[in-house]
């Protein structure tokens, strides 16, 4: 299982950095194309902060953060590695780590992350494939924690 969601961090960090790339190649800064009407559309932003923009151009601060997360992840990574009652933490962790990684990529070359999913029939903050990757693994550890409660209560 450890082999496998490493190829998949890779898979995931890869798929990320394409988007991005296909993004700022096809869509000028600022510009914006529907991809579902009504539902998403897709937009060129550099966000140099985090969610909602938040701590803007602090860069040195997501870094760092980044390197502290994904030595903790990587810990636990490695702690789940062989367990087979914990795959859905371990796969979380493949997730939250590739969207990390993806982030952090862009912040290194950038000093900005690219961001571009923008949901139209909500005010919801334009987000990336790393940012989804993160989302979803912490719904997966949320899951994996839970199910863990559930099989040492009975």
């Amino acid at each position: 299982m450890l082999i496998a969601n490493i190829i998949l961090i890779v898979v995931l960090v890869g798929i990320d950095q394409w988007i991005k790339h296909a993004v700022v190649l096809s869509i000028a800064l600022g510009g914006e194309k529907p991809l579902i009407p009504g539902i998403m559309s897709l937009t060129h932003l550099r966000n140099d902060g985090a969610a909602w923009s938040i701590l803007q151009g602090q860069m040195w601060f997501f870094a760092v953060i980044a390197v502290i997360a994904l030595g903790v992840m990587g810990f636990f990574f490695w702690q789940y590695r062989n367990r087979r009652e914990h795959w859905v933490e371990e796969l979380g962790l493949a997730l939250m780590m590739a969207g990390t990684i993806g982030n952090f990529i862009d912040r290194l070359i950038n000093g900005y992350v690219v961001d571009m999913f923008q949901l139209t029939f909500i005010n919801f903050p334009i987000f990336n494939f790393a940012d989804s990757c993160l989302t979803v693994g912490v719904i997966l550890i949320a899951v994996g924690v839970f199910l863990a409660d559930r099989r040492e209560a009975q």
